[in-house]
């Protein structure tokens, strides 16, 4: 590895270890060098994320992003202009990561850049996809799967874990003018945007929320067969992270669907836990 190579991957696993609060500890059971590529791939995707909710005109985010989509083009080619291109790019190459699974997060960024208000599920699925699917689909090249069946599973844990987001930040999404929640599921249970706005917890909230539980659990049950598609480390860091997120998502059915008060965490000991029971995966015993 180069002098330059080797900063680029320490510039990419500091910020993954500052930044990645519910993903770093599960890549510490990677292999070094996946667990690195891991770093590179959440560095990408961070500051692209981090351009979209940085407190700028919208045009101004619409032209950084751009910048950073040609960036993207331009590291597909082997060339560099950011400290996390070179990482980046050793990382597509070594794992064969198809560049469009990074083109289409980029594709879901750009539609967080307007106010946010999705009609359908369908309509929600297409994002979900794009900020979270598609960086799955980018994760078991690096962790090493075999299938192609692989892919349906990791398609639907990127679901599970984006559905788990947006309810866990349904209050702060609204302040921000994003209402990821199907306007068609709002209006079966009689519940507006405007409730959601001011945080309102009423009956036919607990009836949303319970819906949209449920349904992200569905995705859970189809997400967690693809820990038997990857390899040891791929099908360890998998479950410490699906752990995780399906820990929030319980942590929302205690607290009785109070997502407003205060951001739903897990504690880092309970994180640590999680990433303890994969070893036996990690090691190839289970």
């Amino acid at each position: 590895m180069t002098p330059d190579l080797a900063r680029s991957y320490r510039y990419c696993e500091a910020l993954a270890r500052r930044e990645a609060g519910n993903f770093y500890p599960a890549f510490r059971v990677l292999p070094r060098p996946q667990r690195l590529s891991t770093c590179a791939l959440y560095a990408f995707l961070r500051i692209a994320d981090d351009l979209s909710d940085e407190p700028a005109p919208v045009e101004v985010k619409r032209r950084r992003l751009a910048h950073w989509r040609r960036g993207l083009e331009e590291v597909c080619r082997g060339h560099y202009s950011h400290a996390s291109h070179p990482a980046l790019h050793d990382t597509i190459t070594s794992y064969s990561v198809p560049c469009q699974y990074l083109e289409a997060v980029l594709d879901g960024v750009e539609m967080d850049l307007e106010p946010v208000a999705i009609a359908t599920f369908n309509e929600l699925r297409v994002y979900c996809y794009r900020v979270a699917s598609a960086v799955g689909l980018a994760c078991i090249h690096i962790w090493g799967f075999q299938g192609e069946e692989a892919k349906v599973h990791a398609e639907a844990a990127g679901l599970a874990f984006q559905l788990t987001n947006i309810l866990r930040d349904l209050g702060e999404d609204a302040e921000r003018g994003r209402v990821y929640l199907p306007r068609e599921d709002l209006e079966r249970f009689g519940y507006t945007q405007e409730k959601l706005q001011r945080g309102e917890r009423d009956g036919a909230f607990h009836d949303l929320m319970r819906f949209e539980v449920d349904r992200a659990r569905k995705y859970y049950d189809e997400a967690w067969p693809l820990a038997s598609f990857l390899s040891a480390p791929g099908r360890a860091v998998f479950l410490a992270m699906a752990r995780t997120y399906h820990g929030l998502l319980e942590a929302m059915e205690k607290r009785d669907y109070d997502v407003f008060t205060s951001r739903i965490r897990l504690s880092p000991w309970r994180k640590l836990l999680f990433v303890v029971q994969a070893l036996p995966a990690r090691w190839g015993w289970v």
